[in-house]
């Protein structure tokens, strides 16, 4: 089926029975989500997860320092951001020894991240979990997806000492060992070349700009970066540090917006009524 296609059929069958996309849809890509979160972060931030996008995942963990009824799985390892590479060790050994089977494909994200996961899993089938791929960014809040393969292959580089926790940045450690096990990039970009993993806001990428040097983030951009309204995909994955803007499905020309308002709108890519809905939810809820 083509892409549009598919997006019809996905949004049809959420906007109006509201049950998961792993319920609904023909496509049998299982998504493991897994949050880094922490004790205080439960409240403030992963509820807001919990009650919103990772309904679609077909598994989700909660990766903490300690173990509650919430319930998170706890970790041999001290929260702090010196700890933040020990934690995703960790995260990826405890999901290898006890959920390895469930799923074909491993998805980490902070627990201030966005997902839309019908978006994720369209493009995932499209790829073999048993070739040793990754996606997005190699970087905490961003989000990334291994295969099973990789996956594999970062528990047998740990197994192995080819693989170690040399660093406590955890992007340029992990990476380095995707590189050391031969893990390969897969290609993220939609068909018209354009970003689906935003590790800023979308105010980073959405606004125009004046010729001036690349800002350092967009320096590691495998692909040519393009700034503007055609930065990004409207089959958007992940967005980082969202903040509640009142986003809004599509830009309406003929609507009127009255600028003082409180009902001012910042526009988004969002092709899906219901994660539309969720990611409202989200933001507003998760601002509190």
């Amino acid at each position: 089926a083509s892409q549009s296609h598919y997006q019809a059929q996905v949004l049809m069958s959420l906007c109006h029975t509201g049950k998961s996309s792993a319920a609904n849809s023909s496509h049998t890509t299982r998504i493991l989500c897994w949050i880094m979160t922490g004790p205080k972060n439960l409240e403030s931030r992963t509820k807001h997860i919990r009650e919103t996008w990772a309904k679609r995942c077909d598994r989700v963990l909660y990766m903490s320092s300690v173990k509650t009824d919430f319930p998170t799985v706890e970790l041999n390892v001290s929260e702090g951001r010196d700890n933040l590479y020990w934690k995703t060790i960790r995260a990826f050994q405890y999901i290898h020894e006890h959920h390895f089977d469930e799923a074909d494909w491993f998805l980490k994200a902070d627990d201030d991240t966005f997902v839309v996961i019908e978006n994720l899993r369209y493009t995932l089938s499209k790829y073999d979990p048993e070739k040793p791929l990754y996606l997005g960014y190699m970087s905490g809040g961003a989000g990334y997806v291994l295969s099973k393969e990789a996956l594999r292959r970062f528990i047998k580089g740990f197994d192995s000492g080819e693989c170690t926790h040399f660093s406590t940045i955890e992007d340029m450690a992990l990476g380095k060992c995707m590189e050391t096990m031969k893990v390969e990039p897969a290609d993220s970009r939609d068909m018209k070349g354009r970003q689906t993993f935003h590790p800023y806001p979308p105010d980073h990428y959405l606004v125009r700009q004046f010729p001036r040097p690349r800002p350092w983030f967009l320096l590691y951009e495998h692909y040519t970066p393009v700034e503007g309204p055609g930065c990004c995909s409207d089959l958007v994955y992940l967005t980082y540090h969202l903040r509640p803007y009142g986003y809004k499905y599509r830009f309406n020309p003929d609507e009127h917006i009255e600028l003082n308002s409180s009902k001012q709108s910042k526009y988004a890519y969002f092709p899906n009524c219901c994660c539309y809905k969720e990611l409202v939810q989200f933001v507003a809820s998760s601002s509190n």
